[in-house]
């Protein structure tokens, strides 16, 4: 027995000493982004543990009108999340938030489970996102949409509490190319549970993103988030295409620092949580459907 118990207290030493200098020969690479937030995407960074980061993001209305209303700036349908992220172990990143449209309140998750290496002995880095959100507003706001089949009218005072949760699942892929160009694609699928008539409970869905770097701390920025329409996975008996979320095409500039980033940008998009952006985005960028947005992050070391 005491033979077992020295054999496996030797291999369980020689395998640590393996990885300790695999990890001193091929380290991680540094800054494949600034930070956890792409405009509308999360990235693979996971910040170290025992990091809290405050996070702001804000949306003004439509573009479409002008100087009349700055651009924007003084519209009607801006939108704003508040969230607060934290990593309480190494990889792992938990998170929650209030968003202003829905008065969404959100709960979030991201696990980092493989970092690209210098030496590409591990060619990309790779995370799984998670985001569960609740609709808070009063019922009589809430779209009729609970019994597909039947396509009658549902009562405010039938919705419960499920009927508001909402649900986000990604994949993501990243890889840091050069000093200046890192760039990521993503797969996801967003699930309401209670949608209007001619929406499907579901939505897959692809998204780009990439960082362009042109100075030490300043990038040019982009995401793209693709819904897909895919008829035959459809619960809809008839298909119309306007009912679907159209394609969230954004791009801007990134000004970071260690400790904060900053960002501006333009983009089609009016909500601010990836399952809103997914399943409810109406506008065109083709068609005067931009509006202006900033993102600003600050964190804290404990």
């Amino acid at each position: 027995m005491k033979k077992y118990i020295l054999f496996l207290i030797l291999v369980v030493f020689v395998i640590n000493t393996f990885a300790q200098d695999s990890e001193e020969k091929d380290q991680p690479v540094g800054s494949t982004f600034a930070g956890g937030y792409l405009i509308d995407n999360q990235t693979t960074v996971i910040q170290d543990a025992k990091t809290l980061e405050f996070a702001i993001q804000h949306k003004f209305g439509n573009v479409e009108n002008g100087i009349s209303d700055l651009f924007g700036i003084y519209a009607a349908g801006s939108n704003i999340r508040l969230g607060l992220n934290y990593v309480p172990i190494k990889n792992l990143q938990i998170g929650i938030g209030t968003t202003k449209k829905n008065m969404y309140t959100d709960f979030n998750a991201k696990w980092s489970i493989l970092r690209q290496t210098e030496k590409n002995r591990i060619p990309v880095s790779v995370a799984l996102y998670g985001v569960a959100a609740i609709d808070g507003r009063n019922v009589d706001q809430f779209a009729t949409g609970q019994v597909v089949d039947t396509k009658g009218p549902t009562l405010p005072s039938y919705i419960t509490f499920p009927d508001r949760l909402s649900y986000f699942s990604q994949l993501i892929v990243a890889r840091k190319f050069t000093d200046w160009l890192s760039l990521q694609a993503a797969a996801s699928y967003t699930h309401y549970n209670m949608v209007g008539w001619n929406n499907d409970h579901g939505q897959i869905g692809v998204h780009f993103s990439g960082r362009v770097k042109f100075s030490e701390q300043s990038s040019l920025i982009f995401n793209y988030d693709l819904p897909l329409k895919i008829k035959e996975i459809s619960e809809q008996s008839e298909w119309i295409d306007k009912d679907h979320s159209l394609p969230n095409l954004c791009l801007g500039i990134e000004i970071a620092t260690f400790t904060h980033a900053f960002q501006i940008y333009v983009g089609t998009a009016d909500g601010i949580l990836p399952q809103d952006a997914m399943m409810h985005n109406q506008n065109d960028w083709k068609n005067k459907g931009l509006a202006i947005g900033f993102n600003i992050t600050r964190l804290w070391m404990f």
